[in-house]
């Protein structure tokens, strides 16, 4: 059989939303009592323009196997599950076929074309092979992965045979074969939230016993259930990549019975035969469902009600203590940023002309005290890092009135070159009170974590002969998004870490682990913000194209529900990693750039903040250096 023919059009029977809208309607009454109902979700933006049901059509009296092979792979994308598509079986593979093993998601499927089969060849087994570019892959439990590299060209072989007069496949690989536009239709990305390890060194920092939020990204059907099935992933446990930085309230093997939203935005989750009698574990299984499900129904769930067998108890935002995603994020508003310039820091709220830091920091710069270059406030807005101008010094510093001077670094490097990108660089604090800093000294580049004053090297399993340029730590400190390059090529790509700690409060010890890549076709990153406890907000560019803004997930792919717009002329960007109470609004973001001047004059330097996705210009400060949220 020679040639291929791409499929860009699937074939299924589907409904408009307007007219299913008119369908259901037509044959539903209307309630008698403001009890429990099941209801779906809004999905959010990216569901406003799904306008199609998909409805899979059943195998066709006397199908030859290119035609089922088509039908079957419409099939499984059907928004009814997998029963139609067993159809396309014979009766042992049906049995044996296990759908839920996994997803390859190829960016188109390609079946060969050519003469089908006769009457003659209905005797013997026809092998029909299914070919394209790997783009993603989902495991069993529901985690996305970007497949990195050009070359991933793979191909499945579907066997068929003669069964009741029938041909019907008798032999496929295990889980389904989607092109990516199928997927995306079928399939959106839900949070789904676990606690924080513990840290067995952080008892003299005072911070072991508070464990926050974790959002674990999956991807799940978008409308079979989808209440149900986002609880019962939760129930099912974390991710591979993020199993080794947290935990769950979930004892093994517990099964979730139904998912129900009442008129009053409480959800009622019913966990199957669970004994929830202990309150202090059923409210930690309430808080997990409760934010998974938050998350996905944006301002449709403000409570829960968790029910088992035995006991039940609820959850909601206002919880004490807070352990939402988040809740490391810093006291202060996520409207604050700070600008800094050659004169001083100073620390402001949208609306306002801000007001200088206490401290040291909050001074004019004079001779008494080193040319400074970075600085970043910790999220609790009590203290802050700066490495000098020439990157060879780590100060930190408290913000009080206290601070006359800068003291001592707590860190220096032995870097002696003028090289721009040599010495220390990108200061970042977790929500544990921890700094964290590179330093790219050529001779021995390290990544350095800073823990009451006191440097621990961080070793970063992984990187392949790679170097660390900057690191960006989450608040809740398991996470971390480096930009890393490979020696004599200039490509400066994103990578996402886990933060493994260990150790005694004495004696503690650190490393970067599970590195996996993030956005592959991005070849020069020029900053990075967490934008969210989930993912990213970068500046940066693929190949041959100009920069733009990204949001990246860290599962490492892209955000497609907001497109922000960017220039090539931006220099830095940062966001509020805090939203506060909001659900429904996107996170603060700054940025810089270089404006160009009409009739020759010297660029200037401007300041842009994001409001309703509209780019406003930020009255700059004098010879500004930088502006940023704290972390």
């Amino acid at each position: 059989m020679r040639g291929t023919s791409k499929r860009t059009e699937p074939r299924f029977l589907a409904v408009t939303g307007v007219l299913l809208a008119l369908t259901a309607s037509g044959c539903a009454a209307m309630p008698d009592s403001g009890g429990i109902t099941k209801v779906e979700l809004s999905q959010g933006s990216a569901d406003k323009n799904l306008q199609a049901r998909v409805y899979p059509m059943a195998p066709g009296k006397g199908a030859k196997p290119h035609e089922l092979l088509t039908g079957f792979l419409d099939a499984v994308t059907a928004d009814e599950g997998y029963e139609t598509a067993r159809k396309y079986l014979t009766e042992g593979a049906a049995a044996a076929w296990k759908p839920e093993a996994g997803i390859r998601v190829l960016s188109s499927t390609a079946i060969p074309g050519g003469q089908d089969v006769t009457d003659a060849d209905a005797q013997a087994p026809v092998t029909v092979t299914v070919s394209g570019q790997l783009v993603a892959s989902v495991d069993e439990k529901h985690s996305y992965l970007l497949v990195a590299g050009q070359n991933n060209n793979v191909s499945s072989d579907f066997t068929f045979v003669r069964e009741k007069d029938e041909w019907r496949i008798d032999k496929l690989p295990s889980g389904v074969i989607m092109n990516e536009t199928n997927f995306r239709n079928s399939f959106r990305q839900v949070e789904r939230f676990f606690y924080t390890a513990p840290d067995p060194s952080a008892v003299a920092a005072g911070n072991s016993g508070h464990e926050v939020l974790v959002a674990d990204p999956i991807y799940l059907r978008r409308r079979i259930d989808p209440l149900a099935s986002a609880a019962q992933a939760v129930a099912d446990g974390p991710s591979t990549w993020l199993s080794p930085v947290v935990r769950t309230a979930f004892p093994s093997g517990a099964k979730v019975d139904r998912v129900t939203i009442d008129d009053s935005k409480v959800a009622h989750v019913q966990l199957g035969s669970a004994d929830l009698s202990e309150p202090m574990g059923c409210r930690r299984m309430a808080t997990q469902l409760f934010y998974t499900l938050a998350d996905q129904g944006k301002g449709q769930v403000e409570r829960l009600e968790l029910k088992g067998q035995r006991g039940s108890c609820t959850a909601s935002r206002a919880d004490e203590p807070a352990t939402g995603p988040g809740a490391l994020a810093g006291p202060t508003p996520a409207t604050q940023y700070y600008q800094r310039a050659d004169g001083a820091l100073v620390a402001t709220e949208e609306g306002r002309a801000g007001d200088p830091v206490r401290g040291v920091l909050g001074k004019p710069q004079s001779n008494s005290k080193p040319p400074l270059g970075a600085i970043a406030v910790s999220r609790g807005g009590f203290q802050a890092a700066a490495i000098s101008e020439d990157g060879h010094q780590v100060y930190s510093v408290q913000l009080t009135d206290n601070t006359v001077n800068l003291g001592d670094p707590v860190l220096s490097s032995a870097a002696k070159s003028g090289d721009k990108e040599d010495g220390f660089a990108s200061p970042s604090w977790d929500g544990r009170g921890d700094l964290w800093v590179v330093d790219r000294n050529q001779q021995g580049q390290r990544v350095v974590m800073v823990r009451g004053n006191k440097p621990y090297t961080v070793p970063v399993e992984g990187l392949a002969g790679q170097t660390v340029q900057a690191l960006k730590i989450s608040s809740d400190g398991v996470r971390a998004a480096l930009v890393v390059k490979t020696p004599g090529v200039a490509i400066r790509s994103l990578m996402f870490g886990l933060v493994v700690h260990g150790g005694t409060p004495q004696a503690p010890t650190v490393k970067i682990t599970g590195l996996r890549r993030a956005a592959p076709t991005l070849t020069d990153v020029a900053s990075v913000s967490w934008a969210e406890t989930d993912q990213l907000l970068v500046l940066g560019k693929e190949t041959d194209r100009t920069q733009q803004l990204y949001f990246i997930s860290t599962d490492g792919s892209r955000s497609t529900d907001t497109q922000l717009q960017s220039a090539d002329s931006m220099m830095t960007v940062a966001a509020s990693e805090s939203r506060g109470d909001s659900l429904t609004q996107a996170p603060p973001v700054l940025a810089m750039a270089e404006v160009k001047q009409a009739d020759g004059k010297p660029s200037e330097v401007k300041a842009y903040r994001l409001v309703n996705n509209q780019w406003r210009e930020v009255p700059l400060i004098d010879k500004p250096r930088s502006y940023f949220y704290a972390g």
